[in-house]
């Protein structure tokens, strides 16, 4: 229980990080924790303990497996999450280029 609130707890960080920065570079690494934060919730949801792979032939008759779905969820997201990244990235840096600030209220401002 107390892992699903720090999974909980990590989510609410990374959301208020992105939602409470002005610096562009903090936003993302704060979508970024607050998706990682998922990514934990999902890998916790699916965790049994005890549990064994499901590639094992005697787990699955025992009933004793761990679930495979939440885990291939976590990876295609991190696939995901990292072209967004990347994506988000490329755009802060285009806009410094442009702006001369990663500073959200100062872009603003130059609008124009």
């Amino acid at each position: 229980m107390t892992a699903y609130l720090l999974a909980s707890l990590l989510f609410l960080v990374g959301i208020y990080s992105a939602a409470t920065k002005r610096n562009l570079i903090k936003i993302i690494i704060g979508l970024g924790i607050s998706g990682y934060a998922i990514n934990l919730f999902f890998v916790l949801l699916g965790y049994r303990a005890g549990g064994r792979a499901p590639i094992f032939p005697e787990a699955l008759a025992a009933g004793e497996m761990v679930d495979p779905l939440p885990q291939a969820l976590v990876l295609m997201f991190i696939v995901v999450g990292l072209g967004a990244t990347s994506l988000l990235s490329a755009l802060a840096v285009r806009l410094y280029e442009k702006h001369g600030t990663f500073d959200v209220r100062r872009m603003r401002r130059l609008r124009g």
